[in-house]
């Protein structure tokens, strides 16, 4: 496996630098999209347009693009184009060996040092002599930060690899994320009674009173090394002096477990009705199910070859439980083998978001050693029969 040379690190940091520099929140990644998809074009290689952008809110859909091998073999890697809002413009620069953003505000690391990591691999293969064993399959997803939409409308069956890893984990390169929780979002409205607040408040009920006593009685933060909880957003109220007639709420709630998640779902939604009850409000609740969660197999062959991958390029892997989802979420439960792997990003939707330079070439080598890893497999061809594995389990 021959590593990355100076102009191929250069380049990584450069483009790395330019997609930051594209403001792609969630909903509004074309320029992102046109940008990826320039370079891909001017190596040669086809790119296609799904038609997931309306279906996941987005201007733009995923992007897919295949670079042949001559073998049977192939790997896919995927990267979120999306960010999470920016409160100020995004201006990279290098600081103490690292990347990160000269105002306060995000970075944009998340994902798009993923989506650099990719392009340069695609590079180094499309400038090669001649075509690789194996290809490799790319694709750049919208509206990942808003829910996984845009895997999850993307059509599995362009897929022609066994399987494949997404770059998504702000953690120490080397771990490994073998179990994501599912994800579902509680949205609730409190109607009370609207009252002058100096003149009659007894005539009233106030619905961001109830809200309030629900939220100090619900179970959020972090419940147990699986499990997690949070209220987001709350809005209610027209006026200082209007006992508050509506009072409506975001919350989330996660977990690896199943049985565990439901529960706190339920617990959320009785201290809501027990507060409601209280205060004579009523109460409309809905629970929608983002994603669901996942535990890779011990004897998965995606993990096997990421941990050699890892122990390749000097890394010690690490076997962990994620508290966040990505599109290997979205993937599998598409019947799709994915495993999302930390990119050695820090502060992910965090003002001070920064990832290292030895970070980001860090994940170039473990791009380009997974790919070698590939190479390298024997048996039955990845594609299709892993695909039958995978719509079995």
């Amino acid at each position: 496996m021959r590593r990355a040379g100076e102009r191929e690190r250069a380049w990584l940091n450069d483009t790395f630098a330019a997609l930051c520099a594209i403001d792609s929140p969630s909903g509004s990644e074309r320029r992102c999209a046109q940008r990826i998809a320039a370079e891909l074009r001017a190596l040669g290689v086809a790119v296609h347009e799904d038609d997931a952008g309306p279906v996941a809110g987005s201007e733009v859909g995923n992007l897919y693009a295949h670079l042949p091998g001559t073998g049977e073999h192939s790997l896919l890697l995927c990267a979120h184009m999306d960010t999470v809002p920016a409160r100020a413009p995004i201006e990279p620069r290098l600081i103490d060996g690292g990347w990160e953003n000269a105002n306060d505000a995000i970075l944009g690391a998340d994902n798009k040092a993923a989506v650099a990591v990719i392009l340069a691999l695609a590079r180094r293969l499309a400038q090669a002599p001649g075509p690789p064993r194996a290809g490799l399959e790319l694709l750049f997803t919208v509206c990942e930060e808003n829910g996984l939409r845009g895997a999850g409308a993307f059509d599995r069956s362009r897929l022609r690899s066994g399987f494949g890893y997404v770059f998504d984990q702000a953690s120490p390169i080397g771990e490994v994320i073998v179990a994501a929780p599912g994800y579902d979002l509680i949205e609730a409205e409190v109607r009370g009674r609207a009252a002058h607040a100096g003149l009659a408040p007894e005539r009233g009920a106030n619905a961001i009173a109830a809200a309030a006593r629900a939220i100090a009685a619900m179970p959020l933060g972090r419940l147990d090394e699986q499990t997690t909880a949070n209220v987001g957003t709350i809005v209610g109220g027209s006026a200082p002096n209007v006992v508050a007639e509506r009072c409506r709420l975001q919350a989330e709630a996660r977990g690896v477990s199943e049985q565990r998640l439901a529960a706190v779902v339920t617990e959320i939604i009785d201290r809501l009705q027990e507060a409601a009850d209280g205060a004579e409000c009523d109460l409309d609740v809905t629970v929608q199910r983002l994603f669901d969660g996942y535990r890779v197999a011990p004897g998965s062959r995606a993990l096997a070859v990421a941990e050699r991958a890892l122990e390749a390029c000097g890394y010690r892997p690490a076997r962990v439980s994620s508290g966040v989802g990505s599109d290997a979420n979205a993937l599998r439960a598409k019947g799709f083998e994915c495993l999302n792997l930390a990119n050695g990003t820090e502060r992910a939707h965090e003002p001070g978001e920064r990832v290292s330079v030895d970070a980001l070439e860090g994940m170039l080598e473990v791009a380009i050693a997974l790919h070698a890893q590939v190479e390298m497999l024997g048996g039955h061809p990845v594609g299709a029969g892993a695909r039958g594995q995978a719509g079995a389990r």
